[in-house]
């Protein structure tokens, strides 16, 4: 009996070792496989397809105002009835492959019925064990005939053993900025992030400017941001749009028109909503540099922004209780007008976010 006793506890001391070894492995692969991307990029200019029934350039830069759209598609998973476990709900990929492909695609149509001069989109993956390695900028690419693209890329993970039961795996994403107008300038900025171990989950983030010539020797300026979420310190955030605003300010002191819409996880709304949750920080907008103002306070008719951009994804989506937010939509210099803007109440149907749409014009 003791003998067979000696044998099973050598037998367990035995697996905890190879289990202590394959752990270590893992996190000298995790730490070893963390590499940011340098910072000040030059991005690929590509276009979509050849001239289609756009306007030339000259023609569109003399156009009397223009419309953007800003959408965060959260990888293709976050139909109305999909959680996701980081924010306390069930899953980290999406449903399936179909499922990615019909979301994508649900939020390209809804791009398209826009019919916008300029699109920001988010959460756009490259290659995902979450999204089922589908190249959802490929995908996008049917509905965004004749536009410009810039892609940059703000995440890309190893492969990531969390939550057991479903890992999140390994996972390559980005934002894409589309213009109808040629894009001549381009510049990734890599965004200061946490340096502890939340680094892993909130990988490269980062914002990209892209300029078109419009009129008069000046440049449209476009950022497309991705901020990074809630779990940040208030260091982070505040270097973050330091970083932002430092960039906003060079282009606009040289005469040119401003535009950064995107995703900045904050509440953009001027005061707190009821049974608002801790991560839902009001967007500072004592910290706007002057001559620049949130597009959203432009808004006289209000109940064009009365449906919020984002929903809780603790759990399935619930239009009686789940929680919603508005963390997208567009800061904009002082020579430019907001014309109308609108938050596109699509019931959440292909993301946890719906969109921002604003028409403008250049004074």
């Amino acid at each position: 009996m003791v003998v067979r006793m000696k044998k099973i506890l050598k037998w367990i001391g035995i697996i905890v070792a190879l289990l202590l070894i394959v752990l270590v492995v893992y996190v000298i692969y995790v730490f070893a496989a963390y590499d940011r991307l340098p910072d000040k990029m030059t991005l690929e200019v590509q276009k979509n397809g050849e001239d289609s029934e756009f306007e030339t350039e000259e023609e569109f830069s003399e156009k009397e105002s223009f419309r953007i759209m800003t959408y965060n598609i959260g990888f293709g998973a976050y139909q109305p009835d999909y959680s996701f476990f980081m924010d306390g709900g069930k899953y980290s990929w999406a449903k399936d492959a179909e499922s990615v492909t019909e979301a994508v695609g649900g939020a390209g149509e809804l791009v398209s019925s826009v019919d916008p001069d300029f699109v920001l989109l988010q959460e756009v993956d490259r290659d995902g064990t979450r999204s089922y390695h589908i190249d959802e900028l490929e995908l996008l690419g049917q509905y965004m005939k004749g536009y410009y693209y810039v892609y940059a890329q703000n995440y890309d993970s190893p492969f990531l053993f969390y939550p057991p039961w479903q890992p999140h795996g390994a996972n390559k994403a980005g934002i894409v900025t589309y213009s109808r107008g040629e894009v001549v300038d381009t510049m990734r900025r890599s965004l200061p992030i946490s340096e502890s171990f939340s680094k892993f989950v909130d990988l490269d983030r980062c914002y990209s400017i892209s300029r078109i010539p419009v009129k008069d020797g000046k440049m449209l300026c476009i950022y497309n941001i991705h901020m990074s979420a809630y779990g940040s310190s208030d260091a982070i955030r505040t270097g973050q749009l330091s970083m932002l605003y430092g960039d906003m300010e060079i282009d606009y002191a040289a005469g040119n028109y401003v535009i950064c819409g995107g995703d900045f996880n904050h509440n953009l709304r001027i005061e707190y909503q009821e049974n608002e949750p801790d991560w839902a920080h009001l967007f500072p907008r004592e910290s706007l540099p002057e001559g620049f103002r949130m597009a959203l306070d432009e808004v006289e008719d209000e109940t064009a922004v009365s449906h919020n951009t984002c929903r809780d994804t603790g759990a399935p989506y619930d239009e009686d209780t789940t929680y919603t937010v508005t963390l997208d939509g567009f800061i904009i210099s002082d020579n430019i007008t907001v014309e109308s803007y609108k938050h596109i109440d699509s019931g959440y149907q292909f993301s946890d976010h719906d969109p921002v749409v604003m028409e403008f014009a250049l004074e």
